[in-house]
């Protein structure tokens, strides 16, 4: 049974910092690029972070958190990992773990139910 543990969140003042983590379990977790979206009221989902499995992983960033958030992952315990640092007020919502595998021919995309991160100015 496929199933996310997903935890960090909370509640800062702009300029703090949180760490995400997600533990995965019920697929093979090292075949699949893991990452983060947010979703917000009124928002479209927006794509924050994601990370390649496999030796040579490679990464990739929204525009508006490059330089402020970083991801990694630990492939030996299922788990990945976003550091928010200087976070703003515009980075709240709920965010996302998501797993996905363009190769898979079924069972290729997962996700959490997310967790909820709040900066207040």
């Amino acid at each position: 049974q496929v199933q996310f543990v997903e935890s960090g969140g909370g509640s800062v003042q702009a300029g703090g910092s949180l760490r995400l983590s997600c533990t995965a379990f019920g697929f093979a977790f090292n075949d699949y690029v893991v990452g983060w979206y947010r979703e917000a009221p009124g928002k479209e989902r927006h794509t924050v972070a994601g990370m390649s499995g496999g030796p040579g992983a490679t990464t990739t960033y929204a525009d508006s958190v490059k330089g402020r958030f970083t991801i990694s992952r630990h492939n030996f315990n299922n788990t990945a990992f976003l550091l928010m640092e200087k976070l703003k007020p515009e980075d709240t919502g709920l965010y996302v773990c998501e797993a996905a595998n363009p190769f898979a021919s079924r069972d290729s995309y997962y996700r959490g139910r997310g967790t909820q991160v709040t900066v207040s100015s």
